[in-house]
């Protein structure tokens, strides 16, 4: 057995491990040359340095009609060469999380569209910085107006700079549907009284108006502040309660034009722009009412953020907007907005646009209100949330009321003292009784008290829905004491 053993070790064995041997040494050199050749190659090739240039990113309220036409004709200018910007990202975020997504992100450039309710909320938070240290941007701003009949085009801070300014303008009103109007014999509306009026109660269960809940649309919160501003406190929520009484309430301003525009309703409140792009699409049948009661002339603004990773690129991007070749993406018939430098209307493309040059001048000698940009400032977000609270958390005690009673005023069933006494107890924020979250006072929605709160309630999520509840129970409550009153 030990013979057979030593005997299977022969040389033709010895032979064969070698070759195999030689064969792994082989294999492993051609594999050591290909690793040499590929570095050598890699290291004597030429450098090719990453691709340069700047992203600018913008948080915006615009639509992507407005992103796209604005997006194509910025990266194609010298301004975008000069400054190296290859492209634009757009952060295209509801109003509620702009503070959220600036903070988040830390690198948003500029804040573009939304109206000075947003843009008032951003300066408050200190996210807004100073548009100086750009001398085209200075001259841009220069040329433009501080106000239009009294609302301001430029918010100035406390140190006296210019943080935020208009890049359009826009008036409010709404627009109407004639065939919903005609097809339901309901009047056209001409004021904003008339859009509470139990004419357009008729129609309830289905609503004949359409508004946006004030938490969700910065332009619907403008419109009932000029409500507010023109009738007074007391009138003014009586007359808001009752539109929105009458109202389908949508969390999209652009929903409520589009309701119209469907002939869902037959009025809308909406801001300019989407009143003129309604006439375009539906001819005939849509048309933008200016209210004889007064509107105001608002700027939307733009603005540089303090979290801007390309400051200097921002700043060129802002004045470019402002400039005659920036404002010409209000001209496109899918955007119809009005311009804040008019010298865009003496452009080949603006002499093609004489329509809107005077929706423009009809809009400056409009019936305008004196307005006080402080005052609504003062009670902004008490507003917001009491609308929030009262028409759209107890919508329904709210419609059952109305309902019953304008049936029964329509039917002479109660006189028109006892009509005028029974929306007095439904509507008026004085007799609107519940108890304060902190002191746990009863109190009523006066004025005085909306400004005491409005701070605590941007401020502290918590209180603020401690007081919605209260209002909203508040709200409930009276609205079934009237309906038990007229026997429902």
């Amino acid at each position: 057995m030990l013979h057979n053993a030593k005997s299977s070790y022969t040389p033709c064995s010895t032979f064969l491990v070698v070759i195999s041997l030689e064969k792994k040494v082989i294999i492993a050199v051609l594999i050591l040359a290909i690793i040499l050749i590929g570095a050598i190659l890699f290291f004597v090739q030429p450098f090719k340095p990453a691709e340069e240039g700047i992203v600018l990113k913008i948080i915006t309220r615009h639509g992507a009609d407005i992103q796209d036409i604005t997006e194509q004709n910025f990266l194609k200018s010298e301004v975008a060469k000069k400054y190296k910007i290859k492209d634009i990202v757009w952060l295209p975020v509801g109003a509620g999380l702009w503070i959220d997504t600036i903070k988040r992100s830390g690198d948003v450039d500029v804040g573009w569209g939304g109206g000075p309710v947003l843009f008032d909320i951003l300066l408050e938070n200190q996210l807004l910085a100073p548009l100086e240290g750009y001398d085209e941007l200075e001259a841009v701003i220069a040329e433009l107006p501080d106000d239009i009949s009294g609302v301001p085009m430029k918010r100035k801070g406390e140190d006296g700079k210019v943080y935020w300014v208009a890049a359009a303008i826009a008036s409010f009103g709404f627009t109407i549907n004639k065939n919903f109007l005609n097809e339901r014999n309901l009047p056209e509306p001409d004021e904003w009284l008339d859009l509470g009026s139990p004419a357009y109660a008729v129609t309830l269960p289905s609503p004949s108006v359409a508004v946006a809940d004030a938490t969700k649309s910065t332009s619907n919160t403008r419109m009932y502040e000029i409500i507010l501003q023109k009738y007074g406190w007391v009138e003014g929520w009586k007359l808001i309660t009752r539109i929105a009484a009458n109202s389908r309430i949508y969390d999209q301003s652009g929903l409520v034009r589009e309701a119209v525009v469907r002939g869902d309703v037959g009025v809308g409140i909406t801001i300019d722009f989407y009143g003129y792009t309604s006439q375009l699409e539906a001819p005939g049948i849509a048309k933008y009412v200016l209210p004889k009661d007064g509107t105001l002339v608002n700027g939307d603004p733009i603005a540089l953020l303090v979290t801007a990773k390309h400051p200097e690129a921002a700043k060129a991007f802002i004045a470019w907007i402002l400039s005659p070749e920036g404002q010409k993406v209000w001209l496109h018939p899918s955007i119809n907005r009005l311009p804040i430098n008019i010298k865009v209307f003496d452009t080949p493309e603006g002499q093609e646009r004489l329509d809107l040059k005077e929706n423009y001048e009809k809009t400056l000698v409009a019936s305008t209100i004196e307005f006080s940009d402080e005052l609504a400032l003062s009670y902004e977000y008490s507003l917001m949330w009491f609308f929030h609270a009262t028409n759209v958390r107890a919508e329904q005690a709210l419609k059952e009321a109305w309902m019953a009673l304008t049936k029964k005023y329509l039917n002479g069933e109660i006189s028109e003292e006892e009509f005028n006494r029974l929306v007095d107890e439904l509507t008026n924020p004085l007799k609107l009784v519940f108890k304060d979250p902190d002191t746990g006072e009863e109190v009523t929605f006066t004025q005085e008290y909306a400004q005491k709160v409005n701070e605590k309630i941007m401020k502290d999520p918590a209180y603020r829905d401690s007081l919605v509840r209260a209002w909203r129970e508040g709200a409930e409550n009276r609205y079934r004491k009237v309906l038990e009153e007229l026997g429902g």
